[in-house]
């Protein structure tokens, strides 16, 4: 940099900068010293400093520390002009080089460029710099997408990593199917992932128990990348549930394709293809929702452990972590049968009676659409009364079946049947979109979007029914009915809550109970 000997001469200012892409397209002429030695050429013998930000996009300048510098030298009056090789090297985005360029202006600080050395003191000259400024715009945003389209395919043909930290695992680029990328690798901490999930799979383990297990029994003491270590180190309740929830750790098999398949994910693999060793990749898909890949790793847990813990993990989500969830030992399984929204129960005391009343509130009356069967005049208490004889009797059904021969679930039976009906639905108006109008055409597609989602809830309550079925031992429920009143709130859940799958209740249908089991 020139330095004058005056020092409260304006100086100019020369802005090179380069973005990691720009060495691929073959021109010379924006290496940075490229820029630099134009620049400095055009100056001549006048004064200039050079702010160079190397390898930064020029979507925004939030990101460009020399650019932020230069910005804040002109505001405090030490440039006189900003010479730059081209207009897009300043800025690329339109609207944010309007708005700089206006406070430049206000500054009494030009912007020259040498590539287009148009007059922008003109109208002409001005259009000329806004429409060079708004094909650079549409560059950058066409190589985004490019990229964007460029990970999506890698995403979809390949089971490679696509780049992220990833607890228990650590990158190790591979060749495979002729094809260069980063494979997952388990490291030190894989065991304290597999701990994990043996651990909390027991009903009565909670997320505190596996986080007290892990630090006391030191299972990340061995040497591990300095960043694993930190991670460990604050690993948090909300953190290891993502790792508990995480399907990029399970050996997966054809029923967690089918668990997963019923989430609604788009599945790129077939099911042939899960085969009990390698774990999934879950890609968020440009048109909305997201796809699961088979991934070239080895997954850490086997599939019977890792769909036990999400079994588990749903029916936790349903208990809220506040003192409402004690009032009841139904607590979010008692839904509305009109809108299938979760019955709440709130608590009213009358001072006459001295007598404490809860009663059921429809959460699904305060949404949007706001349910319009009312609230139910059905107590909680008559509810649970209800629904713990029905459990007794289910105990005794399933005693008697086991000793006789298997009998078919008429609940899956049912659902299968929905599941049929809506497949039909769906070929129908399949058939019917060919011919339609534009209006006829989106009631068609808005129609066919819903049926997908009600079928995937179906085939999510049929998959988690036939798991539990194979499972689940009527001989164990008996003992803790038994003793009902001996236990406690969170024990009554447990139990209702591995035999029962719902429970929708209303006025005038009553008490609808489904079983799990």
């Amino acid at each position: 940099m020139k330095k004058s000997n005056n020092i409260s001469t304006k100086i100019t200012a020369i802005y090179v900068r380069r973005f990691v892409s720009d060495k691929y397209k073959g021109n010379n002429s924006l290496s940075i010293d490229s820029q630099k030695e134009d620049c400095i050429k055009y100056v001549g013998s006048d004064d200039y400093r050079i702010y160079c930000d190397d390898g930064k996009n020029g979507k925004d300048v939030e990101h460009r520390p020399a650019f932020q510098q230069m910005m804040q030298d002109a505001k405090e009056g030490l440039l006189d002009r900003i010479v730059v090789k081209k207009y897009d090297r300043f800025s690329r985005n339109m609207r944010e080089y309007l708005n700089i360029t206006n406070e430049l202006d206000n500054l009494g600080v030009s912007v020259y460029s040498l590539s287009e050395p148009f007059n922008t003191a003109t109208k002409e000259g001005r259009m000329m710099r806004n429409n060079l400024l708004n094909f650079a715009e549409f560059e950058r945003e066409t190589i985004a997408a490019r990229v964007a389209d460029a990970y999506n395919t890698r995403a979809r043909e390949t089971g490679f990593y696509q780049g992220g930290l990833i607890f228990g695992y650590t990158t190790e680029r591979r060749k495979v199917n002729g094809k260069t990328g980063s494979v997952l690798v388990p490291n030190n901490l894989s065991e304290a992932v597999i701990r994990s999930y043996e651990f909390y799979k027991d009903d009565r383990v909670s997320l505190n128990d596996v986080l007290v297990y892990l630090k006391e029994n030191n299972i990340a003491t061995v040497e591990v990348v300095e960043i694993y270590q930190k991670w460990f180190a604050n690993l948090c309740r909300a953190r290891l549930s993502k790792i508990l929830a995480n399907p990029i750790y399970v050996r997966a098999d054809k029923d967690v394709y089918k668990h997963m398949a019923s989430l609604g994910y788009e599945m790129v693999d077939d099911v042939e293809e899960y085969d009990g060793i390698h774990g999934l990749l879950v890609h968020k898909n440009p048109i909305g929702g997201f796809f699961v890949k088979l991934g070239y790793h080895e997954g850490l847990v086997d599939a019977k452990t890792w769909l036990e813990v999400q079994d588990k993990k749903e029916h936790n989500h349903r208990i809220p972590r506040n003192r409402k969830g004690n009032k009841s030992w139904l607590t979010g399984i008692v839904k509305c049968a009109c809108c299938g929204y979760t019955m709440k129960i709130s608590s009213r005391r009358y001072t006459k009676a001295h007598k404490l009343y809860h009663y059921y509130y429809d959460s699904g009356k305060y949404t949007a659409n706001g349910c319009k069967s009312g609230h139910p005049k059905l107590r909680p208490e008559f509810v649970e009364e209800t629904v713990f004889n029905a459990m007794k009797e289910r105990i005794s059904q399933l005693v008697i079946e086991k000793k006789e021969h298997e009998k078919p679930d008429p609940q899956a039976e049912k659902i299968q049947t929905e599941i049929i009906e809506i497949e039909d639905e769906i070929r129908k108006l399949l058939d019917m979109l060919k011919d339609a109008g534009k209006a006829l055409f989106d009631y068609i597609n808005k129609r066919i979007t819903q049926l997908h989602e009600k079928k995937s809830d179906l085939e999510k309550s049929l998959l988690l029914r036939s798991r539990k079925k194979k499972r689940v031992d009527a001989k164990p429920l008996e003992e803790p009915l038994n003793c009902w009143d001996e236990l406690s709130m969170e024990q009554k859940y447990a139990v209702a809550s591995t035999m029962i799958d719902v429970i929708y209740i209303s006025d005038e249908t009553g008490i609808d109970i489904r079983f799990a089991i």
